[in-house]
């Protein structure tokens, strides 16, 4: 399955189309201040990563829409795993608006995890941020935890 077909019959979360920028990009931003990063928030970098993932065929951009309009992105991108696990999905961002949380995001991990199996991955991935740790949907779903990820600033 390509980035560009459906991923279901479902008519709230489907592939993001290039329409979709502006408002993935703004999801993005929320994204960002939610995390509480420390770098400021770059939106060309996001319209980048954005664009990357709504046109190659190892990457996916999932939108779930609320009223109209994507209120959810789940961008993926999978990959051969260095240590010949087979082809492995990974999670780059998933993030929806507050207004629209819901069962939504359960469609939304439904879509990810059949574009990955669609693509020939034999493994899915997932993360959590420390400050909204998300892992209990994770374990409910048959996630199992692999490796807990750390992150200094470093300074010149």
């Amino acid at each position: 399955m390509s980035s560009s077909t459906s991923p279901s019959t479902r008519s709230d979360v489907r592939f993001a189309r290039n329409s979709d920028a502006g408002a993935v990009v703004e999801l993005l931003r929320q994204s960002h201040s939610a995390a509480r990063w420390a770098f400021p928030f770059d939106p060309m970098r996001a319209h980048s990563l954005f664009c990357a993932h709504e046109q190659s065929a190892h990457t996916a951009a999932i939108v779930m829409e609320y009223r109209g309009s994507p209120a959810g992105i789940l961008m993926a991108h999978a990959f051969d795993h260095p240590f010949g696990a087979g082809m492995c999905s990974f999670e780059t961002v998933w993030f929806i608006a507050e207004e629209a949380r819901g069962r939504g995001a359960l469609k939304m991990l439904d879509a990810y995890e059949d574009w990955a199996r669609d693509i020939g991955c034999v493994y899915a991935c997932m993360a959590s941020l420390a400050i909204n740790d998300v892992s209990r949907i994770y374990t409910r779903r048959g996630y199992a935890p692999v490796e807990t990820h750390f992150m200094k600033a470093l300074t010149v």
